[in-house]
């Protein structure tokens, strides 16, 4: 097995003419906004549930539980399943959701499903914002969720389908930018609603998710259709003007040729849902169950949707809480501003082991740092200097997430399958992320309950071991045209076997391939 796990991407790929033109530039900017109303929501959430305001209202018995005793279990104070359903009831609809919305997406392309992810949330942020008691307040968070389901499912695709092969991490990449970008937002807005006296900042914070649905929702009005998506649906000549014009060349004929015969290939797909399940696409469908599996055992959530909740819960005050989670919000930013910047240079698997490994040792340290001042009892309090020490090693955690699994997460299942089961592909790829993050987020304060510094640990583990799984099992896709990820697939010292020659309809490079897989030590 010595080297199999290390194919170049290169392997029979091809070369497309065209370059980054100012029209797919702004196209992908305006999609990649979609991810705002995922990053807002996020950063949101924690926010608000760590406002007194907001608890006494709506969650009491955790109010009068955090004010009964100050000197109480710190790991043990909010832990309330009536709080962690508020958060997690969002992602059981986008669970639910993401398979709607894969129809959506193919019968009527990319731009209407965000579209309809647009105006869903933009009623949902409406509900929360004038919410006068918690069943309205789910409901609420319930619309917010089947926007982002439609959301999450169409932009990555859209993305991919829209950037050259060569660009296509780095556009791709926009929308975990503009995720971190919401979260960062979100964390300002709770920081500056908090201050509000009379007790309704929290109305202000939920309410604003409107700027972001609205963003998307009037943005997706102006963008083309995707080429692929215009074959697809039978608008050839319509899809043969729009790569001429994203491309900004005219030698199209290769790209669009690879394009119809990728379309007539699908066309063939009666079922993609049970065609997915076939031995050719094994690979595939491991990667979009896997991949979103791990990004959710990252523990990233623990941070990100509780962050102000986490530094409160480990003994900062209220203001100190939210700064550390504005503070957070930026690492998050910056650091995937690096991915953007280098992922298409060193390629995704190096972004994952790298990040993975930052990630094991800013988990191992957290957890410890915390066990030796709260132990098992949860007593105990944080010096400034400590607690400087401790959210350091968080950002650096953070970081290491933000150009990694964070972007990558998205990135590698958009790019890797064809066209005949994309829609499909993508929805399991949502579904998967949606449900493990309604379970984490529905678990982890009571998982911090129980496990208290063992939780760090905990999810340290996974780190481990979906950084073994990248080296092994993940082939390196920089580069490769979406339509000819197959041949990256068959050159693979594992999945090679479950391709036979017969499934392989892209032309002249095939025979390279061929015969560098036949080479690969298994």
């Amino acid at each position: 097995m010595a080297g199999g796990a290390f194919v170049d991407s290169g392997v029979g790929a091809k070369d497309y003419p065209g370059k980054l033109t100012l029209y797919v530039f702004l196209s992908c900017v305006v999609a990649a906004t979609g991810g705002l109303i995922f990053g807002y929501d996020i950063g949101i959430s924690g926010g608000v549930t760590s406002m007194d305001s907001f608890l006494k209202k709506f969650f009491p018995s955790v109010y009068d539980k955090e004010q009964a005793d100050t000197e109480t279990n710190q790991y043990c104070k909010f832990d309330s399943q009536l709080l962690t359903t508020f958060t997690s009831s969002l992602y059981l609809a986008a669970l639910i959701s993401s398979f709607f919305a894969a129809t959506v997406t193919r019968v009527f392309g990319r731009k209407w499903s965000m579209f309809g992810g647009g105006i869903t949330f933009l009623m949902g942020a409406a509900l929360n914002g004038f919410a006068k008691n918690v069943l309205m307040l789910i409901f609420g968070r319930i619309l917010l969720g089947v926007g982002v389901g439609f959301a999450n499912q169409s932009v990555p695709v859209y993305l991919s389908e829209m950037a050259p092969a060569r660009l296509r991490g780095m556009l791709n990449i926009g929308f975990q930018l503009m995720i971190t970008i919401g979260i960062l937002a979100a964390n300002l807005i709770n920081y500056g609603t908090s201050k509000i006296k009379g007790g309704w900042g929290w109305r202000v914070s939920l309410a604003l998710a409107a700027v972001p649905a609205g963003i998307i929702t009037i943005g997706s009005l102006f963008l083309p259709d995707t080429p692929n998506s215009l074959i697809d649906r039978g608008h050839d000549e319509a899809a043969r003007k729009m790569l001429h014009r994203i491309r900004g060349t005219d030698d199209i004929d290769e790209e669009y040729n690879d394009l119809v015969a990728a379309s007539n290939d699908s066309k063939l797909v009666e079922h993609p849902w049970s065609n997915i399940l076939r031995p050719k696409y094994r690979a595939q469908l491991t990667m979009a169950i896997m991949i979103p599996f791990f990004q959710q055992l990252t523990g990233i959530n623990v941070i990100m949707f509780y962050a102000p909740v986490l530094f409160k819960t480990i003994g900062f005050g209220s203001d100190a809480s939210l700064i550390s989670a504005v503070i957070t919000g930026l690492v998050n930013v910056f650091a995937t501003l690096v991915s953007v910047f280098t992922v298409d240079k060193f390629g995704r698997r190096k972004l994952f082991l790298q990040g993975g490994s930052q990630m094991l040792v800013c988990q191992i340290v957290v957890g410890t740092m915390i066990a030796i001042k709260l132990g098992t009892s949860g007593e105990g309090s944080f010096g400034k200097t400590y607690a400087g020490f401790l959210v350091a090693f968080i950002c650096l955690y953070v970081a290491g997430f933000a150009w990694s699994w964070g972007p990558l997460g998205w990135l590698v299942p958009s790019e890797i399958f064809p066209l005949e089961i994309r829609s499909a592909g993508q929805s399991i790829n949502v579904s998967v992320n949606m449900l493990f993050t309604f379970i984490i987020a529905q678990a982890f304060l009571s998982m911090l309950c129980h496990f208290k510094f063992a939780l760090f640990y905990f999810f340290g583990g996974w780190v481990f071991i979906m950084t073994t799984f990248i080296a092994f099992f993940l082939p390196e896709t920089k580069n490769v045209p979406i339509e000819e990820m197959i041949l990256v697939w068959k050159a693979h010292w594992f999945w090679g076997r479950y391709i036979a020659d017969s499934d392989i309809h892209v032309g002249k490079n095939f025979e390279m391939a061929n015969s560098k897989a036949k080479n690969v030590d298994v």
